[in-house]
């Protein structure tokens, strides 16, 4: 119980900390929610971000809470993510290209995972919804215009699995959506005068995402089909718009131009994933997921067709030479890729990313503990007319402690 304590104060210092941080680097995050999250582990996004049908046990997977019963009845999982990113962007305007190096990161999420019973397991933990970050400027008539944007949506989330019978298990997870983004539009004229136009967006709400797998022995291998679903709703909080005049007496109020409560004027889409997963003598392990988000029947802002659907493919493996052996042997050897058809749409096209990766597993000696470490590449642009050219060098480390911290010690 003592370690269980010092486990989760370092999860809400933790937490605290993630909430205050956001690496988001693209001006693509000033339109609708922000750039989105798929709620994948350092370990999962080296293998393209799949999870849907993955059920390790040793690895926490909040992608399908139905994985937590797969958790050994005297393991504490504790897993926390930093990722660190480096951006090239292009654009060509009036025949000229203009290019820019950004770099960002921070702390990217926490959880934790724990048995209650044999078949029943739990994880709690701290994971981003959406985030927003971008910085850049442009001429207008009789002056400039200067936009910048921050903030991020965070999900603090509770989750169940449960073995209800052989080979099938259920889970749900029920999570706690908060945090603000701000919009600034800062309008400078040729006079001198200034005005600043703020939108902030605050998020106070819940979701609920539910999953099922069902995994068949193959005499000494396993195949398990992994579904998701997350309903449609509402989305609770409010926005609103303030107008600063920065050049005027600096007593003078600044003017509240609207204020709406969000689900007036906002909705979450359905999420659907499923995803089949194959393992082959607990050594070689596959998967393909697909996810479906009808963003396009959503009201935004008060109005539809601002929002594209969303479909993404995701492939990956992870290759382990035994579990048991010399360090190289327990080494895990992982690798993936991914195509998105992202729910953004600009100036009528439609934002388009696709990556790869690559990543190992390092077990630390003496101990369950494995420490994830992954590099990858991902492209960002729209279509069909090319806007902004993005390429992402992504580096991503993940600390998974693994430990028997339910055992009762014997007295001899």
């Amino acid at each position: 119980m003592k370690k269980f304590s010092i486990a989760l104060l370092l999860a809400v210092f933790t937490t605290v900390g993630l909430a205050a941080q956001n690496g988001t680097l693209t001006p693509y995050s000033r339109y609708g929610y922000g750039i989105l999250s798929d709620n994948a582990s350092a370990a999962q996004q080296a293998m393209g971000g799949i999870g849907y049908g993955m059920n390790s046990g040793r690895q926490i997977n909040v992608m399908n809470p139905a994985s937590y019963a797969r958790v050994d009845s005297l393991t504490f999982l504790f897993d926390m993510g930093l990722n660190f990113t480096n951006l090239w962007t292009s654009e060509t305007v009036d025949d000229t290209r203009h290019s820019e190096v950004k770099q960002g990161g921070g702390l990217g999420y926490v959880t934790m995972q724990f048995p209650l019973s044999k078949r029943l397991g739990m994880s709690v933990g701290l994971l981003p919804f959406s985030s927003v970050g971008y910085a850049f400027g442009n001429k207008i008539e009789h002056g400039f215009a200067s936009r910048q944007g921050s903030g991020s949506i965070n999900q603090l989330y509770a989750g169940l699995g449960a073995k209800l019978f052989k080979g099938f298990n259920l889970g749900v997870n029920v999570a706690y959506l908060f945090g603000t983004t701000i919009n600034d539009t800062y309008a400078i004229t040729s006079t001198g005068s200034t005005g600043l136009y703020e939108r902030e967006m605050r998020v106070r709400d819940f979701r609920v995402n539910i999953g099922a797998q069902y995994t068949v022995g193959i005499g000494a291998d396993a195949l398990t089909l992994g579904l998701v679903y997350t309903p449609a709703k509402k989305l609770l909080g409010t926005t609103r718009t303030i107008f600063y005049d920065t050049s005027a007496d600096a007593n003078r109020e600044p003017a509240e131009t609207d204020k709406y409560d969000l689900g007036d004027r906002y909705r979450l889409p359905d999420t659907w994933g499923a995803g089949i997963n194959y393992m082959w003598r607990e050594r070689l392990m596959v998967e393909a997921d697909f996810t479906y988000q009808p963003w396009a029947g959503c009201i935004y802002d008060g109005a539809k067709d601002q929002l594209a659907d969303r479909w993404k493919v995701a492939v990956g493996a992870q290759y382990q030479p035994s579990p048991r052996g010399s360090y190289l042997r327990r080494t895990q050897y992982r690798v993936g890729g991914f195509y998105d058809r992202d729910y953004l749409v600009i100036r009528g096209n439609n934002v388009r990313e696709y990556g790869a990766s690559v990543g190992i597993g390092l077990p630390m000696p003496g101990f369950k503990t494995v420490v994830s470490l992954g590099v990858g590449w991902l492209h960002r642009q729209a279509y069909p007319t090319a806007l902004i050219k993005e390429d992402y060098l992504n580096v991503t480390l993940g600390i998974n402690f693994n430990e028997m911290w339910f055992r009762k010690n014997k007295i001899y």
